[in-house]
């Protein structure tokens, strides 16, 4: 049944309903076949996206930029000194401000307070493009993709290995909203957020999945449909890099480590990936690897997000 989700943000996959995940990859599924056959899909024709960038990025910018594009919008790049936030403007001023030019925010930045500000003050939709908290449309994307190799995700088991980080927090939120098993692995003092880990039991005891948290890569591992990893240490975290090096290093996704998975595992990466640090070159590039699929599905996830809400 078609959930109605104009002028809905998109902050947290948790405060999602299952029907909204589901209407998302459908409307994947719809943008991406017109994309491949070469059919002009100007849904978002005349409408402008805001796209404000506090962190650099690969993958986020060009995926939204293009496919707010191929949707017949227009999308305008903020970079940290274009805006007058960093001269002392409030968030909510802005977001009042950007609310009568623009049709959508897509914001990429540190402080989850500041998307959840932008969205409270301002009335036109807001899409979370990463947050130190938080990274939904990239889990989005990550689910679609396992959707489109295993046409299932309820049952499934994903183990995540690494750092408790946005990428570990939703992958939690989403796992549990659609049914699947997910097991984080990470050393001690970088788990997952608490509360996080409370929310995702709720869903997942809703749906008769479940979370388990582990300091013991096999144990996670064991039996998996998916292995997933992250770098040790993100952006802003680089003064770490040595340190969690050290924390990290028997939490390595190597070809020793994915024995212990099924055969036919999918190995995923939100990437950029540092290989011989948190991944093995053998694994990243070997046949189970699907992290070029899960970067172009960016695009077609984010398309839908975009369609929907805008």
């Amino acid at each position: 049944m078609a959930v109605n989700m104009k002028g809905k943000s998109l902050i947290s996959i948790h405060d999602l309903t299952e029907e909204e995940v589901w209407q998302i990859f459908d409307q994947t599924t719809a943008l991406k076949l017109k994309v491949l056959s070469g059919e002009p899909h100007p849904v978002l024709k005349g409408k402008t996206l805001g796209m404000i960038f506090s962190k650099p990025s690969t993958r986020t910018r060009i995926s939204f930029e293009v496919g707010i594009y191929q949707l017949g919008g227009i999308g305008m790049y903020f970079g940290p000194n274009d805006l007058q936030l960093n001269r002392g403007e409030t968030i909510s001023d802005t977001a009042k401000v950007l609310s009568r030019y623009l049709d959508g925010i897509m914001i990429r930045t540190f402080s989850h307070q500041d998307v959840i500000d932008l969205a409270r003050y301002g009335s036109i939709p807001v899409i979370n493009g990463l947050t130190d908290l938080l990274h939904p449309c990239q889990v989005l994307t990550d689910l679609y993709t396992i959707y489109e190799k295993r046409r299932k995700l309820k049952g499934l088991k994903l183990a995540y290995i690494g750092d408790g980080n946005n990428m570990a927090h939703s992958l939690l939120h989403g796992c549990a909203k659609v049914g699947m098993d997910v097991f984080i692995s990470s050393p001690s003092g970088y788990t997952p957020d608490a509360q996080i880990i409370k929310n995702a039991n709720k869903d997942a005891a809703y749906h008769g999945s479940k979370v388990v948290i582990t300091q013991d890569p096999v144990e996670a591992v064991k039996d998996a449909d998916i292995v997933y990893t992250d770098v040790w240490a993100s952006m802003g975290q680089e003064k770490e890099a040595q340190e969690r090096k050290v924390a990290f290093a028997k939490f390595q996704v190597n070809d020793e480590l994915v024995k212990h998975a099924k055969p036919d595992y999918l190995f995923m990466h939100c990437l950029p990936a540092h290989r011989g640090e948190e991944v093995s070159a053998e694994v990243i590039d070997g046949p189970n690897s699907v992290v070029f699929d899960e970067a172009e599905n960016r695009m077609h996830v984010q398309k839908a997000i975009m369609s929907l809400v805008m």
